[in-house]
């Protein structure tokens, strides 16, 4: 082959390829642009944690380019943390109380939904081994408890409670949130730990859970809310998750983890 013509075929090549990267180019453009990443901010109830986890999922997944990202803590820290402007997209308290603190504050955007409730169990170790039957199992020095402080909404029922039982527990611990005391059964720092059955049933069998009949006393048992945080540069995706939780997906999950629907 003359030197000429390898230098035709030569630079036929080079267009032929420039040709191909342009069209390759071009498709590109066409192509749906990325959806814009964002990220949502939920704080919740600690007793939420794994049903919340696994909606999280879910929601990202049907929603690309979102995160979700949780606080999870007693709800009455939680309210305070709202009122006091921390940032959070949306607010799911353990119960009506905690959930008014915010609304109070008009730190809720609309009316907040009550979409499910929780009772108490007595949390003790698998077998049972200290034979707790009832709340009046409890008092005494035979048996060591932890229960969650008055303000917090497993407090607040486990007072109602006892009043049901005409009990006084002497606790060796009062929580911030119901997971801690739950812990603490888990860990064996304690005989015994007044927690909600979801709790008990997350354990995968680290506890056994005790039912006890004054959980169902008025006051005890707790209705869980989710509302929007009024001013958050989140709305929509807000009231997307607040959907979510509330709609077919969010049951079926609730429900899975022992949580009564309402």
């Amino acid at each position: 082959m003359s030197s000429a013509r390898r230098l035709v075929l030569t630079a036929m090549a080079a267009a032929v390829a420039l040709g191909v990267a342009a069209c390759g180019g071009g498709g590109g453009e066409q192509q749906q642009a990325a959806p814009p990443a964002r990220t949502l901010t939920v704080s919740a109830a600690a007793s939420l944690t794994d049903v919340y986890n696994q909606l999280g999922t879910q929601f990202e997944q049907a929603n690309p380019g979102t995160t979700v990202r949780f606080n999870f803590g007693g709800s009455d820290t939680l309210a305070q943390q709202v009122v006091q402007g921390v940032p959070a997209d949306v607010l799911a308290t353990a119960s009506t109380r905690t959930m008014q603190t915010a609304q109070q504050a008009n730190r809720i955007q609309g009316q907040p939904v009550t979409y499910a409730a929780n009772q108490l169990q007595i949390a003790v170790q698998p077998g049972n081994p200290k034979q707790i039957a009832n709340l009046q199992s409890l008092v005494g020095p035979q048996v060591t408890e932890s229960i969650c402080a008055p303000a917090v909404p497993c407090g607040a029922a486990t007072e109602a409670a006892e009043r049901a039982a005409g009990v006084t527990l002497d606790p060796v611990s009062e929580e911030q949130d119901v997971r801690s005391v739950l812990q603490r059964v888990i860990t064996r720092n304690v005989d015994a730990g007044l927690v909600y059955v979801t709790d008990v049933k997350s354990t995968n069998g680290q506890v056994q859970g005790i039912d006890f009949p004054q959980a169902t006393a008025q006051g005890a048992a707790q209705n869980y809310l989710i509302g929007a945080v009024a001013g958050s540069p989140n709305a929509d995706l807000a009231q997307q998750w607040i959907a979510f939780v509330t709609g077919p997906q969010g049951d079926a999950a609730l429900t899975q983890a022992g949580f009564q629907l309402k």
